[in-house]
């Protein structure tokens, strides 16, 4: 094998590890603070804040696409930015729109799936891996960001129920120790657990946000909005800065198949 097809292996995403889903955790439990601090606390209101970080996500995006390899501090930046832009999507669809959590979630449930059909019946693969030249990089971001604003709706849902934010955050939780079970002891689809637990981390950060900024009454505990979106961005860069981290490859998809 040449340099040049070594190269070509390289995705511009990050190889799948325990510090990966760590940082997704708290990039997404960031977004929902973050969210709620532009449209909330500043006023802004859903609709200009989904305007204004949809535009950071789509600069963001694009320099993804023409960066030449991985970059750890931009890819993180990106994913950020879309569970913000998620954050205050959901919340226009379901509140100002009036869908409702439901009609959300069943809505933008459907867009994930056909998003990832498209990528799927496009490209032939919907891995990782892939994620090494624009169309699927486009397919890619596309679907992480339905997948984001899907995980703030179904949290909402969730949480607005009896179980509240603690309760949803067990749900969601165990759902993800359920998917990391199958992944240790079954065979099933490592590109489809991956995908399932991707969507996953977005409610379950959306529950816990939600826990720490809202009103005692409602079941959280009232912190101040900017000052948790502070404290989990410094520890996101301390966690992106001091976790190794590598470019997935094809090495890793066929070993994970």
């Amino acid at each position: 094998m040449t340099a040049n097809d070594t190269t070509r292996q390289l995705a511009k995403v990050p190889a799948v590890t325990l510090g990966f889903w760590i940082i997704k955790i708290l990039a997404t439990t960031f977004g929902e603070t973050a969210g709620d601090s532009v449209s909330m606390s500043l006023g802004l209101g859903y609709l200009l804040g989904t305007a204004l970080f949809a535009a950071v996500f789509v600069a963001l995006v694009a320099l993804q696409i023409r960066a030449q390899r991985f970059d750890r501090w931009l890819y993180w930046a990106t994913i950020i930015a879309s569970t913000t832009v998620g954050t205050t999507l959901a919340d226009f669809a379901d509140r100002s729109l009036g869908i409702g959590y439901p009609g959300g979630s069943l809505v933008l449930l459907f867009l994930v799936l056909a998003s990832l059909a498209a990528w799927h019946r496009s490209l032939g693969s919907i891995s990782a891996a892939s994620v090494h030249h624009p169309r699927a990089e486009l397919f890619y971001w596309i679907t992480i960001t339905f997948s984001q604003t899907l995980g703030t709706a179904l949290g909402d849902w969730v949480a607005d129920g009896p179980l509240g934010y603690l309760g949803a955050a067990a749900i969601f939780g165990g759902l993800l120790a359920l998917v990391a079970t199958a992944y240790f002891a079954t065979s099933i689809s490592r590109v489809a657990l991956f995908w399932s637990a991707f969507v996953l981390t977005r409610p379950l950060g959306a529950v816990v946000g939600d826990f720490l900024d809202k009103p005692v009454a409602h079941g959280g505990l009232e912190l101040s909005r900017v000052a948790a979106s502070a404290v989990l961005v410094i520890a996101i860069a301390l966690l992106v800065a001091v976790l190794p981290q590598r470019a997935e490859t094809i090495s890793d998809q066929e070993r994970l198949a």
